[in-house]
């Protein structure tokens, strides 16, 4: 699957040039010369490289509006090599930061790392709305606030978010999480669907009239 990158860069030289450095490097691309620009394609990206100096609201300001809704992987780029920028931009949760001018080649290895924590991070992070789930550490959370979720809702929500649209009966959702000797009565199923539904405000796991569940992909 290709990865989408979003270039924030008012410069037109070294946005065009990147542009076309990571087309030939099998990335798609998507271009943004300005942070009002960026906050309406954001949602298009797997990673953001996001200049600091820009027009109007600045990259730090931009990155502070797109953490209040994503944790994509962002790479500040700056002409400004002072300390106080980086810890700004680290603080605003940058995930990494190069300074100009720089390499296209390691501009890409970075990308290409961040990407692959990324989706080491996916794996067991979650997150759906104002709702989030460490499935490692079997805690759940809305609006920041413990969801105080049972082990067996968490691993119910796994199971349905592993396999988006299939759907579950109640018997092979027992069939998955329970052993033989713990075979619960099948109607407990509604109850933890209930519960998940209720605790993280879910709108995505979706009742399936006389058959089971299914979780719907955003």
């Amino acid at each position: 699957m290709t990865s989408t990158i979003l270039i924030v860069e008012d410069e037109p030289t070294l946005r065009i040039g990147t542009e076309q450095f990571l087309r030939q490097r099998g990335f798609a691309v998507v271009t943004a010369t300005s942070s009002e620009e960026a906050l309406k394609k954001c949602s298009e990206a797997d990673v953001i490289i996001l200049d600091i100096m820009l027009p109007g609201m600045s990259g730090i300001e931009t990155l502070h509006q797109i953490r209040q809704t994503s944790d994509v992987p962002v790479l500040m780029l700056t002409a400004l090599h002072d300390e106080s920028t980086q810890i700004a931009s680290f603080d605003e949760l940058a995930d990494d930061y190069m300074s100009k001018p720089f390499s296209l080649v390691i501009l890409e290895k970075r990308i290409k790392a961040l990407l692959r924590r990324q989706q080491s991070v996916k794996k067991t992070l979650w997150r759906h709305g104002l709702a989030s789930v460490d499935f490692m550490a079997y805690q759940g959370f809305y609006d920041d606030n413990d969801a105080h979720l049972k082990p067996k809702e968490v691993q119910l929500l796994k199971l349905l978010v592993d396999n988006p649209n299939m759907v579950w009966s109640r018997q092979a959702i027992i069939d998955k999480l329970w052993r033989d000797d713990e075979v619960p009565f099948d109607r407990v199923i509604d109850v933890y669907i209930k519960n998940l539904r209720k605790k993280l405000h879910l709108d995505c796991i979706i009742t399936v009239k006389g058959v089971g569940y299914r979780y719907e992909e955003a």
